[in-house]
């Protein structure tokens, strides 16, 4: 990725925090097999400042859309406060196989780790694990797929993948938690960080942001006649 690329997938900038637009493959941070990571791309993003940002939260490697970055240090205390007491709203697409048997809904399911050899990797775990809430709202659904809304109120690892999986619809190109996923050259994971509010400064509007669907996921949409933003269910 160039500093153009990078630069060009800013959504939002102002003194304190930028939302950029995260390409789905590729991580955040540095992790154990090393590669290319998205962090590494950071002080095209200074913008006169002498420091480059950094992450306020994360984003799975598969997963696309609306990353918030600190432009310092005060900023990045502020977005840890606001996103460990669930003040900033995260909205997500994802496209599933099958559907919740309600049209909308709260998943609330414990979640903890697999173990402790298996990296990111979690689990439901009603009598071990931290209490983990998703809400999510049907947008449509056609030939055996569903386009859902939805809500984390938590920040717990893969929350939405561990739960979509949990209740019988798996996110389309899920390869941990879907018990039958696709050969190795499946489809990508259908998992989108749609929109983000931030309320960075109190007595101030928030700062609300939108990202749109990368290629996979818009093809996906077109194919199975989702509009987007879908306006009702199907």
């Amino acid at each position: 990725m160039t500093p153009d690329e990078i630069q060009a997938r800013v959504l939002y900038r102002d003194g304190l925090i930028l939302v950029i637009d995260k390409p789905p493959g590729l991580p955040v941070h540095a992790g154990p097999k090393g590669g290319e990571t998205l962090d590494q791309h950071f002080d095209a993003l200074r913008f006169g400042l002498p420091r480059a940002p950094e992450l306020a939260h994360r984003l799975d490697r598969e997963t696309s859309g609306c990353l918030v970055l600190g432009r310092h240090r005060k900023a990045l205390a502020r977005l840890g406060k606001l996103f460990a007491s669930g003040r900033v709203e995260k909205t997500y697409i994802a496209i599933t196989r099958g559907r919740p048997r309600e049209a909308q809904g709260r998943i609330d399911l414990p979640l903890a780790k697999r173990s402790e050899t298996r990296g990111w990797w979690m689990k439901v775990d009603p009598e071990n694990g931290l209490p983990s809430t998703t809400d999510y709202r049907l947008m449509g659904e056609s030939d055996g797929f569903a386009l859902l809304e939805l809500k984390p109120l938590t920040g717990r690892t893969h929350q939405i993948r561990v739960h979509l999986a949990a209740i019988g619809c798996p996110i389309l190109g899920e390869r941990i938690y879907d018990k039958s996923p696709p050969p190795p050259a499946g489809p990508m994971l259908h998992l989108h960080a749609a929109a983000v509010t931030v309320p960075m400064r109190e007595n101030h509007e928030p700062v609300a942001v939108t990202a749109a669907p990368p290629p996979h996921i818009s093809a996906t949409l077109a194919a199975l006649g989702f509009s987007y933003p879908p306006t009702r269910a199907d």
